[in-house]
């Protein structure tokens, strides 16, 4: 243990020497390794960065949770067939109320309509571009709802289908600027609703995504009123989202049970194909992970270009330092130092150096991460550091092992005279 301390020590001492007596030449020497960590550990961070933004703008679509709708998702590439599915019926309230009584592993059910571009009104005050949601009262048990103040529905308010509200935060800003939204009127199509609750703030996502906060929720008998009766525009078609067990197997046994189902309620003949899709929200998550990942394979083409660069520096820094200190090698042997002393000793100073270089590229990285870019949270994660230093530790052994084998192999009569 001793030995490899004093190893370590005499390693740093000659690497703090190199850097003292040719602080150029080292300083231009480990650029390389610099530049390549910051472009690897730089593009790792964005590509991580980016991911878990686009990730974080998708969570209105809940986790775990599988979809019963008309239309199946388009991922994957190849061509979308949508004249298969235009003549698909959408799913119906019955359909939800069968599911509701019949499917054994799902933590929670919800059928749901979403209208955009809705007005509410409060006196003088307006609130625009708004989504109004029609739901069923399962809705907080598939999706993430925080309620800031009042209440959530109840289920008398549900199957009454009455005229009462959950507002999100924007709303409530818009409508109720300087007091409490909760037990107030607000006018949505010249039909009055009663808030009874408003949404934490949730904030503006990445990708300008659905929010919480742009929302107003209200029971699904009372959103048919509007856009079933011909008081809207027209219909909308809802949407069936179960939540799955916190687990992959549960979720693929709900699909399994969900499919089977509804096929029964709609009366499909074993050879007849599906006439609707069960969609998994998790599947674009997974498409968006994929692509990023080729983008991480780019980053280390690029980085690997300016490592090998590096990788040379400190190769010839090392052959120039053994050159140097030959003299003081063959000392070293002639008092009885071991060859694997002398490796070492040599390794550890090529090690040193190359993580040094590799420091100053991950300091330049966090230095970046502290720049506002808007919406994107730039943040440098203690994987990437690793991977950083990693890298830098690898480059180092591989760039001073041939060094350090010619100057453990020296003979320390010839060394001495040189």
């Amino acid at each position: 243990m001793n030995l490899i301390v004093k190893l370590i020590l005499e390693s740093f001492r000659f690497a703090a020497n190199a850097l003292k007596m040719n602080l150029l030449r080292t300083t231009l020497s480990l650029l390389g390794v610099t530049i390549g960590i910051f472009a690897i550990i730089g593009v790792f961070t964005l590509v991580d960065s980016l991911e878990n933004s686009i990730k974080d703008s998708l969570n209105f679509l809940g986790t775990n949770n599988i979809n019963v709708e008309k239309w199946p998702y388009g991922l994957g590439g190849g061509p979308y067939p949508w004249w298969k599915y235009l003549k698909r019926p959408h799913p119906t309230f019955e359909e939800y109320e069968f599911l509701a009584e019949n499917v054994k592993n799902a933590q929670g059910i919800a059928i749901f309509g979403v209208r955009g571009g809705v007005t509410a009104k409060f006196e003088s005050n307006s609130s625009t571009d708004i989504d109004l949601i029609g739901t069923t009262y399962g809705h907080k048990d598939v999706y993430e709802m925080t309620i800031e103040s009042g209440r959530y529905f109840t289920q008398q308010e549900i199957h009454a289908g009455r005229n009462v509200i959950i507002i999100g935060h924007r709303v409530a800003k818009d409508l109720f600027p300087q007091s409490s939204p909760i037990g107030k009127m607000v006018k949505i199509k010249g039909l009055k609703y009663y808030v009874i609750g408003k949404l934490k703030e949730e904030g503006e996502s990445f990708l300008g995504a659905p929010s919480f906060d742009e929302q107003i929720y209200m029971p699904f008998a009372a959103f048919t009123k509007l856009y079933y009766s011909g008081r809207g525009r027209g219909g909308v078609e809802p949407s069936i989202t179960l939540k799955g067990l916190e687990s992959d197997i549960g979720l693929v046994e709900i699909e399994a049970e969900l499919r089977g189902l509804m096929r029964r309620m709609r009366g499909l003949k074993p050879k007849q194909e599906d006439n609707f899709a069960l969609n998994r929200p998790e599947a674009i998550a997974n498409f968006i992970g994929s692509t990023f990942d080729v983008l991480g394979v780019a980053g280390w083409i690029i980085g690997s270009f300016s490592i090998l660069v590096g990788g040379f520096g400190i190769a010839n820094i090392m052959f120039v330092s053994v050159r140097e200190r030959t003299n003081i090698i063959g000392i070293q042997k002639s008092l009885g130092a071991k060859n694997y002393f002398i490796l070492f000793q040599f390794l550890f100073e090529s090690v040193f150096l190359s993580v040094l270089g590799g420091l100053v590229g991950i300091m330049l990285v966090y230095l970046l991460s502290l720049v506002s870019l808007g919406n994107l949270d730039l943040a440098l994660s203690i994987k990437n550091i690793t991977i950083g230093l990693g890298v830098s530790a690898a480059i180092g052994m591989a760039s001073g092992i041939i060094p350090a084998a010619l100057a453990a192999r020296m003979d320390p009569v010839i060394a001495i005279r040189s």
